[in-house]
């Protein structure tokens, strides 16, 4: 595992950070946020970004790219994969697979920006290939000399999620061994936010005091922060792993995936799809709702979404539901778009490996109709050896993990 998040770079900063319920929201320094309504963010700050990019190449990419090779690099070294030393066929054996909500968005946006006041010597010559939402992997392919499938999947907010659930399949089939994959996205851009703002998905009431901003499942809930960060990770087949002593975190046991076929943006309410998804995952791994010891929950702080991911898990869990405990991450980083599955990956690994349940932020004012435990303010021990990760995208989509703890 690799971590790039707002509230810590590297997997020991990030696992102190939201053990402790610290937020990593803060005022938007990206760029001057005074204009809009808007002010606030879940960005990665004191990251250098020429470490992990030439600066004569730093124009020619997106933000997501460092974030990406950040925490890809650190998944790699705590796998025990030495990229460099790989024999041709376990570089043919090893591919890439990322999920991306806007991939370079982001520069796109730059260049655009250059293009409309005539500044064209200052736009990229590879403006065209970086805005490709599939150049993302080749970049971290072409770094690592990784020569399996080189994949983007980018169905919004589940995208990482997918990313896991492709990458499982591709291993099941034996056409890999091992794949690098994870989430990354950077969408903090003027154009980006100012977009959520005419969609009126943004809390704008918390300017003043950033931290508070993301709120899932308090009454007082108005709108998601809108963040940035990469979690990677090297997935393996199991006994390939065991043959060259890797230190296994857990297994993905099951994966799911569902559309309710209903709008592009909203949800329904009956929560009937999220549930099914978290059902699928749940079969495939062989376990009843008995057997969840956590789940890593979507949380977005929207009305809508906090209040059908509630309606799901007690549909999917039935009379236990009360009883497991629940937290939300974008509480405490804001929420990373396409790379908030993987995000949720890392809490629920840091969690099974800690004993501990990181909190969800903010929760001051119960919604009666979010009445679940979602573990408020404070972290709790707990022993994990199943945990359900659930994203929901826009455009009907909702996908859900299931993790099974291999200590």
């Amino acid at each position: 595992m690799g971590a790039v998040s707002p509230n810590g770079v590297g997997n020991a900063a990030f696992s102190a950070a939201i053990l402790e319920g610290r937020s990593g929201v803060g005022r938007i320094s990206r760029f001057d946020p005074s204009e809009i309504q808007v002010q606030i963010a879940g960005e990665v700050r004191d990251f250098d970004e020429l470490a992990w990019v030439e600066k004569r190449e730093r124009k020619h990419v997106s933000r997501v790219l460092p974030l990406a090779l950040a925490a890809a690099t650190e998944a790699l070294h705590e796998a025990g994969v030495e990229h460099s030393t790989l024999s041709l066929e376990e570089r043919r054996r090893m591919g890439v697979i990322l999920g991306s909500g806007g991939g370079a968005q982001e520069f796109t946006e730059e260049q655009y920006r250059l293009f409309f006041h005539q500044e064209y010597k200052r736009m990229s010559l590879f403006c065209v290939p970086t805005g490709v939402m599939g150049t993302l992997s080749s970049e971290l392919s072409v770094r690592f000399g990784l020569r399996g499938a080189s994949h983007v999947v980018t169905t919004g907010c589940t995208s990482s999620t997918d990313a896991f659930g492709y990458s499982m399949r591709q291993i099941q089939s034996g056409r890999l061994d091992m794949v690098l994959s994870g989430g990354a996205d950077a969408p903090i851009a003027l154009g980006i936010v100012k977009g959520f703002i005419l969609m009126k998905i943004l809390t704008d009431r918390w300017n003043q005091a950033p931290a508070q901003g993301s709120r899932p499942f308090s009454a007082d809930r108005d709108g998601f922060v809108v963040a940035e960060g990469a979690w990677m990770f090297v997935l393996e087949e199991y006994e390939h792993a065991r043959a060259r002593g890797a230190k296994i975190l857990a297994e993905i046991a099951g994966y799911g995936s569902t559309c309710e076929a209903f709008h592009r943006v909203r949800l329904q309410e009956c929560g009937e799809e999220p549930a099914r998804a978290i059902g699928l995952a749940m079969k495939e791994a062989g376990i009843a709702a008995e057997n969840v010891h956590y789940v890593n929950l979507h949380g977005t702080s929207t009305q809508l979404n906090d209040r059908i991911e509630t309606r799901a898990l007690k549909l999917v869990l039935g009379e236990r539901s009360p009883e497991v405990p629940m937290s939300a991450l974008k509480s405490q980083i804001g929420h990373p778009q396409g790379a908030c599955g993987a995000a949720g990956v890392a809490a629920t690994l840091v969690a099974m490996q800690s004993g501990q349940i990181p909190p969800t932020l903010n929760l001051e004012n119960p919604d009666p109709e979010c009445d679940l435990d979602y573990v408020p303010d404070v972290g709790r021990r707990n022993t994990i050896e199943h945990a359900v990760c659930n994203c929901i995208a826009f455009g009907s989509k909702n996908s859900a993990l299931v993790l099974r703890n291999c200590a």
